[in-house]
This record gives structure tokens, sequence and C-alpha cells, in this order.
């Protein structure tokens, strides 16, 4: 049987027009390190809810929520769940079979996934939300630095740190009560994450789709779901008299089906003269025009045609925001002083390295979270085209940890062909998650090298992480260039190896 507060807490978001009224209520996560649930927590905690929650291991993450007088604890037993609890909010790597997730079904607790109740948060506001297979962080992170810089408060929760925006989440203050944002008083972007199809839960006003390609397929099983599921997620936003507006990627986005029978107002976005909002890219500048008239330019930090995208895709959901909260010389000029998140295409210094020939020079390291084949395509060809090695040589050097065994098995094929700009590719075992053991045993890392190495790459499989980086020490030559790539761990790699001989860090 629902408490009694479980029950008022169900009537509370009834109406979907009301905002979700969490003041009083004892909420509990589990998983509540992630970047995403960290961000939730000081959402609700802001709204008055009395927010605590365990992790696995502590992280910075945790000791940040701790230093913001949160309450969090590493012991997941099912009796270290609070006496006093109303909701249990989970993180979506936890299982149904969790033992405080079992304890509050016997108690009677309603227990909701993260995007659950980061849907229900976007009752009541303006609700951005950005979608797509690729470049959700990046977009979400410019979106808010745009309209932050623009000086708007919007709040945010995105999946990776920004040092600009001051972390991963924010929670703002009312944006405007006199224009037409006056029914909507505060602006909330969030990324919109296909996985499980969790962004059904959400309860967008306005959204991005900035790709739509096959991935997930152990839930999806097919291309033709997962574009169902995106469409679907379309047809969430309400209709273009209630300010519903959908800001969709001209090309590989399926857009002619995603967009089928929608009521609200859509706009593509591409390089395509044919598209509503049309990008030109002659790096680093990007020029952005609206139905044939240019509306605002900017000079790119982070390199790659993907982020000029990225970059263009929050500056045109900016500007069509009702009440011209945002100007083109403003988007322009925030985009400008755009200088990345941490793990996406992030530069982390160079290593000095001794020459075959008793030369020294260096060795520039970048971190990437890359971890699906076009992703990984686009961003070595964007590394190899900024750092220019066609013209000044050295090679570029790629360590690749693999995320999930079922997307290495299904996407096999394409992240062989993804490596086509690297020279030498390490990659170490396959980051284990969410699979079940026996999908472990269908494909190994092996397979992936076995794939490069049919097509010419230079490839090896090690590990550990410490075996890689003493790899590297013999491997990496002055000029070279090393790009560590993965939604795993395998980050480590890159710290190591710089700690691992003289550095020169960005300091940025």
């Amino acid at each position: 049987m629902k408490s009694v507060r479980t029950d008022q807490l169900t009537r509370m978001i009834d109406d979907a027009t009301a905002a979700w009224n969490v003041a009083g209520l004892r909420v509990y996560f589990v998983g509540i390190g992630g970047c995403g649930m960290s961000g939730l927590v000081r959402m609700l905690q802001a709204r008055g809810a009395g927010c605590t929650g365990s992790d696995r291991i502590a992280t910075p993450a945790t000791e940040a929520l701790l230093t913001d007088g949160i309450g969090v604890g590493f012991d997941q037993r099912a009796e270290a769940l609070p006496s006093q609890c109303d909701l249990l909010v989970i993180s979506a790597a936890v299982s149904w079979d969790h033992p405080q997730v079992l304890a509050a079904h016997e108690r009677g607790i309603e227990v909701i996934r993260y995007a659950q109740a980061l849907g229900r948060c976007m009752l009541g506001r303006m609700g951005i939300a950005v979608a797509g297979t690729h470049g959700k962080s990046t977009t979400s992170a410019m979106l808010a630095y745009v309209l932050t810089q623009c000086g708007l408060d919007p709040s945010f929760i995105i999946g990776a740190t920004c040092r600009q925006l001051g972390g991963g989440s924010h929670v703002g203050t009312p944006t405007d009560t006199t224009g037409q944002l006056a029914d909507h008083p505060k602006l909330l972007i969030a990324e919109a994450c296909e996985y499980d199809r969790s962004f059904h839960s959400l309860h967008p006003t306005r959204a991005i789709i900035t790709s739509v390609e096959s991935d997930h397929l152990d839930v999806y099983g097919t291309l033709d779901a997962v574009v169902e599921s995106f469409t679907h997620f379309a047809q969430l936003l309400p209709d273009a008299s209630q300010d519903g507006h959908l800001l969709i990627a001209h090309d590989n986005a399926h857009r002619r089906e995603v967009t089928a029978g929608l009521q609200c107002e859509v706009e593509t976005i591409g390089f395509s003269p044919a598209a509503d909002w049309t990008v030109t890219y002659r790096a680093p500048t990007v020029e952005l025009a609206h139905h044939g008239e240019q509306i605002c330019t900017w000079s790119m930090q982070m390199p790659g045609e993907h982020n000029a995208m990225n970059a263009a895709c929050a500056a045109a959901a900016a500007l069509a925001l009702p009440g011209e909260l945002a100007s083109g010389d403003r988007v322009g000029e925030a985009l400008s002083g755009f200088r990345g998140l941490d793990r996406r295409l992030q530069f982390l210094g160079e290593r000095e390295v001794d020459g075959l020939h008793g030369d020294v020079g260096t060795v520039r390291v970048y971190d990437d979270y890359g971890h699906h084949p076009s992703e990984i395509d686009a961003t070595l060809r964007a590394v190899r085209q900024h750092e220019q090695l066609s013209v000044f040589g050295g090679r570029l050097v790629c360590v690749f940890q693999p995320h999930q065994h079922s997307r290495t098995r299904f996407l096999l094929e394409e992240f062989a062909q993804s490596f086509s700009s690297a020279d030498v590719v390490i990659v170490p075992h396959i980051y284990f998650v969410r699979d079940s053991e026996a999908e472990k045993h269908k494909v190994s890392a092996r397979d992936l090298v076995d794939r490069l190495r049919s097509r010419g790459v230079t490839a090896m499989h090690l590990y550990p992480f410490d075996a890689i980086v003493e790899t590297l020490q013999s491997v990496c030559r002055p000029g070279d260039v090393l790009v560590v790539m993965g939604a795993g761990p395998v980050w480590q790699v890159a710290h190591d190896y710089l700690a691992s001989g003289q550095t020169i860090e960005d300091v940025s």
C-alpha cells in the first residue's frame, strides 16, 4: 500500500500543466553520484525537498554533494534505506532487483527512474530537451552557456562537466515575467537520452534532435525501432500555439519520418542550403543563416565540423525562443568564447618525449568521450585536420575502450571503419556495463583488433591500463598526437601518460 505522502505526490503530477511541487518530500536517490542524478538532487533540494542518497563508491561528485550538505551514504543494503522516505529515484544503471529498490517496493514507496523525475521537473517550465545519437552534452552545454551570456539564468542538467558553467548542473532563477515567456517563468535545459526509451518520460516544450542513428540495439533491435522511438519523443512536444518547437538536423536524422504529423513548429538545420537554418563552416569560422538571411557568426575554439554543427544547433535554439531573448550578436560572441567540456575532445596538455635520433619533442594529448562509430570517425578526422598532421607530420595514436559488449557486437564493422584516420590503435578490454554475462562472451576486444588489422591499421589489444601507458611511452614519438577515447574509465590512461613524464598541461 502506498503511503499518504506518495498518494499526494501522485496527485501533484496529474495535471501536466502544473509545476511539480516537491516541498517537504523526503526523496532518496540510488546512484546519487551520477552526473545527471547529482544535478537532479540539487534541483529538487532547491525546490524544498529533503534529499539524501547512496552510491557504490566515493567520487568527486559525491564529495561535492556532501560539501553542499546533502547526505550521501555508501551502504546500499536494504536496511540502509531511511525510515523516513516518500520517493525513491534511481539512475538508469540501477537494476530493479537492487536491495534498496526492493525494500522501497515492500514499504509502498514509489520508485521512479531519473528520466521520470527529470520529466516531472519540466512540468510548469519551458523545458528544452536536447536529443540525438551524438552531440547531446556539447549542444546542451553550449545552449546553457549562450543563454547565460545573454543575461538569462536557465536551469540545466547536462551529462558532462563544463568549467565555464561551474559544473554539469545549475538551478536557475525566473528569466522573464513580462514578455512572451510570462507563462513559462523558468527555462530548463536537459539532455534527452534515448537509451531504454527514457526520453519518453520527459515533458519538453522545445526540443533539438541532432542525429538519429543505429545505437542501443540491445534495446531496440533495429534502426527502424530507433527512428520510431525518436518519432514518439517528437510527438511529446505541444502544438505551435503553446510554443512547441522542434529543431531537427536536415540530414542524418530521418527527419521526414520523425516529423510526420507533428503539430509543433518544425525547423531544420544543416549544411544544406535547403535547411531552414543554414550552417557554413570554414574553420574556425561558422556562419548561421535563417531562410537565407545571415543571423550570426562566430569563431570556434572546439575543432571539428561536428562541433560547428553542435554550436549552430545551440545558436538556432536560442535565437528561436519567443520574446527575442537572444540576439545574433550576443549569441555569436558567446559561442566564440565557449571553450568546451571535460572529455569532449578536451586538450589535456603535452608530454615531452625523445625521438629516434636523440631529438626531443612533444606528444599532444586529447581526452574524448566518443564511443559510437560516427563519433569516433568525426573526432579523429577533426583532430587530424586541427593538428595539421598532413602538413607537419606525426602520427595519430588512439587508445579506444569499447563501451558495452552488445554495442561492440552489433556495430563491429562500423567500429572497424571508423578508425581510418588513425595510424595506431590500442584497444583495452571492453567496458562491461548493463550487458548480461552471456553477451560478454559473444565478442571481445580482440575481434575489433582483428578487423582493424584486416584494414591495414596498426592495432593491438592491451590490458591493464598500466601496460597501455608503458607501451605509449615506447610507441609515441615527437610530433605525434594521442587521443584517448571511450565512455568508461579509459580517461585514466591519458592522465597517467601525461603524469609519467615531463608535461605542459592545459590550464584553460
